[in-house]
């Protein structure tokens, strides 16, 4: 590919990670349109019609020459650990989900993206304690501003940050798992949206068994609820054709632009206050990331190779697929 060619499928994938996180960062005006169904109901229906969005999704894409179009699932059933690790990953973002969707549904849409702020430094902490990586000093440095923000956020409510606190470390260990499982996004989120479909299901029978299942009541709702499946995956689309187009240093840029939408929305659209304390402890985090962000761009341009920010180097290989972690596991945030 020449040269324009190139620069013509950069130009693409930035249109096509705006496209992704930018679809993430306004789910906060979306979840509220389910209403009046609740959380639970909500999150039910995502999973439901997330599984019936992905097996389309794995049927009409492209198989490479040499391989079966649904091969990669008997690979894992014979995997009992990945099928573990898998379902670890299911319920650690099933947990996301359903506080993610009270918080913006209950007026919490700040917490929410102060969350999503500081996963990056949540996954940076586990990189060390799990994975045994090294940080660098500008990452230790951004990982103790990160602390100070969660405690002047704790003492300017009076109690612990918990929305967003759920939010980074369910995120963080979906992260995680789905770093040691080793499975492609589309073909994991298969996996995981199967095992969450049987609960879902069971849960809005259980609903309509006692007369509180919204779905069915209202011909807008109904559809709404039903449109919860491909818009959980079709972000993932464009984010995968992003990440196929672009250096890991300008998806990891691009992906806060997720929270920063929320922020926005909880504040001009929802009209959230957002008291000195608060923003005070948004204003830390954000210089938090600044450093994590300078410390990974300079890494990248030491190495001659894109580096996500918010994600630690090690001396082993664990610390690049950990990065491409972070980039999978952001296709099914918020």
């Amino acid at each position: 590919m020449g040269e324009s060619g190139s620069a013509a499928e950069r130009r693409l994938g930035v249109g096509f990670g705006i496209a992704a996180y930018g679809a993430w960062g306004l789910f906060p005006l979306y979840w509220p349109l389910l209403e009046p169904a609740g959380a639970g109901e909500i999150l039910a229906h995502r999973m439901a019609w997330s599984l019936l969005a992905v097996l389309v999704l794995l049927a009409l894409r492209r198989v490479p020459d040499g391989t079966t179009r649904w091969g990669w699932v008997r690979q894992i059933v014979r995997a009992p650990r990945k099928l573990a690790l898998l379902a670890g990953a299911a319920v650690a973002i099933s947990v996301n989900w359903f506080v993610y969707i009270w918080s913006v549904n209950h007026g919490h849409t700040v917490d929410t993206a102060f969350g999503y702020f500081i996963n990056p430094l949540v996954t940076v902490l586990f990189g060390v304690f799990l994975l045994r990586e090294r940080l660098r000093r500008l990452q230790w440095a951004a990982v103790g501003v990160g602390a100070v923000a969660v405690v002047v956020l704790a003492l300017g409510y009076g109690k612990a940050p918990w929305i967003a606190l759920v939010l980074a470390g369910s995120f963080g260990t979906y992260g995680l798992l789905k770093k040691l499982v080793a499975v492609p996004a589309a073909e994991a989120m298969a996996v995981e949206s199967s095992l969450q479909f049987v609960p879902a299901v069971g849960y809005l029978v259980w609903l309509g068994a006692h007369g509180t299942l919204v779905f069915g009541q209202h011909a807008g709702n109904t559809a709404l609820l039903m449109l919860a499946g491909p818009v959980t995956v079709l972000p993932l689309i464009a984010f995968g054709a992003a990440a196929n187009r672009l250096p890991l240093s300008m998806v990891g840029l691009l992906q806060f632009l997720a929270p920063i939408l929320q922020f926005l929305c909880g504040v001009l659209v929802q009209h959230e206050a957002v008291p000195p304390a608060r923003l005070a402890g948004f204003l830390i985090v954000w210089a938090a990331l600044v450093l994590l962000t300078v410390d990974a761009l300079r890494a990248a341009r030491r190495s001659g190779r894109g580096d996500l920010p918010g994600q630690s180097t090690s001396t082993s290989d664990s610390s690049s697929s950990m990065h491409d972690s972070t980039l999978t596991q952001a296709s099914t945030s918020a």
